[in-house]
């Protein structure tokens, strides 16, 4: 008796990174985020005064078409925005670890008694820095 494998085809999606465009060149999302934008920009114009709702209605216009097109490290731009409101509204911890104590630089030499190390102070390294400008002492 012979057996046969059936081999199922299946197709396998090829551009799952790229969005589908419903709207003309604009994705579902873009759409809702420029038509949204547009929206909030007329009801500003319909009920404030001209020359004052055209400041807010520049900033929601920009903030429409920065979600619906801006990307920073190939990321959208609401991503960056939700990780900002994120960042300032929850609580921050800061931890701060003590540095143990210096220990004490010293320098043992061939009789084996410890011989301290001079600091450097901010005099002494700048009369060291102009005892090795080599460029001074050959003019």
């Amino acid at each position: 008796m012979l057996q046969y494998i059936y081999c199922m085809q299946f197709q396998v999606p090829q551009f799952i990174e790229i969005e589908d465009k419903v709207f003309g060149p604009f994705s579902f999302k873009q759409f809702i985020y420029i038509i949204g934008s547009v929206g909030v920009a007329f009801i500003l114009y319909v009920y404030l005064p001209t020359f004052i709702a055209l400041v807010p209605m520049i900033l929601v216009v920009s903030l429409g078409f920065s979600l619906a097109f801006y990307k920073i490290n190939n990321r959208p731009f609401v991503f960056i925005l939700q990780s900002m409101i994120k960042y300032y509204i929850n609580r921050k911890l800061y931890l701060w670890k003590k540095a143990p104590p210096a220990i004490s630089q010293t320098v043992t030499n061939q009789s084996n008694t410890p011989t301290p190390i001079p600091k450097l102070t901010k005099s002494r390294l700048e009369d060291l820095a102009w005892s090795l400008n080599v460029k001074d002492k050959l003019e």
